[in-house]
């Protein structure tokens, strides 16, 4: 499924958050958002999945949903907003429990989904038990539970060290190559954006604008190399240059206030 935005403009009462965002995600690609902090990025992809209230027609979903799909989009958080309460296979199958399935097929979405992030093992353990990175596997299972046509993640990996970011990166890739499953990314980090994206929407500071689309234009599979290395560093580069001066402004923005 597809995308497209049109128009998009967002206040948080006199405070213009968004303005005049026109974008298309388009089938099966994965579109990285990067910008200065408080540039609107996380109210863009909670608008974009309809859990921030937007009147209007600013935002539409296009396309044939996968089969099995419940819901067409999901959420992966940087908190990991589990219950403590329950146990990891809980927690992945607690988007199911409003859902009108036999129990049997709920229990094999859950196996699945627990296979899938490598998660069998743990699935009897409570979150206090699980390390940052095992915890934020929880989290991405329990959005693939609904077997989503688009993936919104926010900021999914930045509480956590630069070992386990890495780890958790080639997961999702490998989750994507499987399922193509489109995904709008938020993150700070360039590195993480020039690892995964198709292209990389760059915000202004608020009121957020697009600032830019910059194509990485490089397969993944190519990244990895001296060559690869080469490129996406000239690309970083860039990226960096378009954020560089509004990311420090707000970041005094930040710490005078």
């Amino acid at each position: 499924m597809e995308l497209f935005v049109r128009g998009l403009s967002h206040r948080y009462g006199d405070l213009l958050v968004l303005d005049s965002i026109d974008l298309d995600v388009r089938e099966g690609e994965i579109l990285v958002v990067i910008g200065p902090s408080g540039c609107g990025k996380s109210t863009l992809l909670g608008i974009l999945g309809g859990i921030v209230p937007h009147g209007g027609e600013a935002v539409r979903i296009a396309g044939e949903p996968p089969p099995g799909c419940l819901n067409p989009v999901s959420f992966v958080f940087q908190d990991f907003s589990l219950l403590p309460w329950r146990s990891v296979e809980d927690n992945v199958g607690l988007v199911l429990e409003h859902q009108r399935m036999p129990t049997g097929e709920r229990r094999e979405r859950v196996e699945d989904c627990l296979r899938r992030m490598g998660l069998l093992e743990f699935r009897k353990a409570l979150p206090k038990q699980l390390s940052g990175g095992m915890r934020q596997r929880v989290g991405i299972a329990r959005a693939l539970a609904t077997r989503p046509a688009i993936l919104l993640l926010d900021e999914p990996l930045s509480a956590l060290d630069a070992q386990t970011r890495d780890l958790l990166m080639e997961d999702f890739l490998d989750l994507w190559k499987r399922d193509r499953t489109t995904a709008v990314y938020v993150t700070h980090n360039l590195n993480e954006a020039l690892r995964l994206a198709d292209r990389v929407v760059v915000l202004t500071r608020r009121p957020g604008r697009i600032r830019d689309i910059v194509k990485v234009g490089l397969p993944r599979e190519d990244r990895a190399g001296a060559a690869g290395q080469a490129f996406l560093a000239e690309v970083h580069d860039r990226l960096w240059e378009l954020i560089k001066a509004e990311a420090r402004i707000a970041d005094r923005e930040i710490v005078d206030a």
